[in-house]
């Protein structure tokens, strides 16, 4: 008998233990479990931890509530302005609803996926190539909202969507070089224009400014010598302004002043006028006599001349 009571007892622990086994089940921290009894979803939705099912009924199916990254293939589109564009991006998505999650679509991954595609493909086709490359925050929105308007009949929630990549052809990239060099170089233009005339109205206030006091010419001549100077590999040949001498000559002091009376050259014949074959007096700093000045003209015909004297003689 009580062999028996033995045998019923190691018996029916082993059978508790083998349904305890078949029933229980773990639902981890960031899982929730759907119960399907008889292929009807139980209302009930078993939270993280220990859980009990009825063996060979129910079913547990559990649902991952973690955020799930979706890569998105790289689409080839056309843009508006008619460039051809490779465009891939990457979804951030987590469940929300598992029953709806499981219930409502066959795989909520595949389905978001694809939904991530077409969206991305509508999204290259509404955009220009400027858009893409430079707003692309405003296409972020935009494309999580077209996700995530179907999404939510799935239980899923969109999180974040980011574009990652746009490849261009290297034709356009080559185009696009051309055009920032161009752009470039029109700036670097427009601003050297720009110092030049700054510049020259400095240098036209520094100019009305010298114009005044003639020595700071001078001045700021001696200081680019300096400048130039501290070049060792450099050759410098210094003009020498005429202003310089102009400077100095008011710089030194007036010469003294001439007498008032002087006395008069001793009369003689180099002090008289020139005669005939006679020679001039030397001019100051001369090396020769001066030439004599040409005997006077004849008197013209038909004048009457000096009467003659009465020996016949002339005068």
């Amino acid at each position: 008998m009580v062999e028996e009571l033995l045998t019923a007892v190691v018996a029916a622990g082993v059978g508790a233990a083998v349904y305890m086994g078949a029933a229980a089940r773990v639902v981890k921290q960031y899982e929730r479990g759907l119960v399907f009894r008889f292929g009807r979803l139980r209302e009930e939705v078993r939270p993280p931890g220990f859980t009990v099912i009825v063996p060979l009924i129910d079913r547990l199916r559990k649902v991952n509530m973690q955020i799930v990254t979706l890569p998105v293939p790289a689409q080839e589109g056309i843009t508006r302005d008619n460039v051809t564009v490779r465009v891939d991006a990457v979804v951030y998505f987590k469940v929300v609803d598992p029953a709806s999650a499981v219930v409502a679509v066959e795989d909520y991954r595949f389905a978001v996926s694809q939904m991530a595609q077409t969206s991305l493909r509508s999204i290259i086709g509404k955009s220009d190539l400027d858009d893409l490359l430079s707003n692309r925050e405003m296409l972020n929105q935009g494309l999580e909202l077209m996700i995530d308007s179907p999404a939510v009949g799935w239980g899923v929630q969109i999180d974040r969507v980011e574009i990652k990549d746009v490849s261009l052809p290297e034709t356009m990239k080559r185009s696009m070089a051309r055009q920032a060099e161009a752009d470039r170089e029109r700036r670097a233009r427009v601003i050297n224009a720009d110092a030049e005339l700054q510049a020259s109205h400095k240098l036209a206030e520094a100019a009305e400014v010298m114009s005044e006091q003639p020595a700071a010419l001078q001045l700021r001549l001696l200081h680019t010598v300096v400048a130039v100077a501290a070049e060792k590999n450099s050759t410098l040949v210094l003009p020498f302004p005429v202003e310089l001498l102009r400077f100095l000559e008011r710089a030194a002091p007036p010469p003294p002043a001439a007498p008032a009376h002087t006395d008069p050259a001793p009369a003689g014949p180099a002090s008289e006028g020139p005669g005939p074959g006679g020679v001039g007096p030397l001019p100051e700093g001369g090396d020769g006599p001066e030439p004599v000045s040409p005997p006077p003209e004849p008197p013209a015909l038909g004048t009457a001349g000096p009467a003659p004297s009465p020996d016949g003689s002339a005068p």
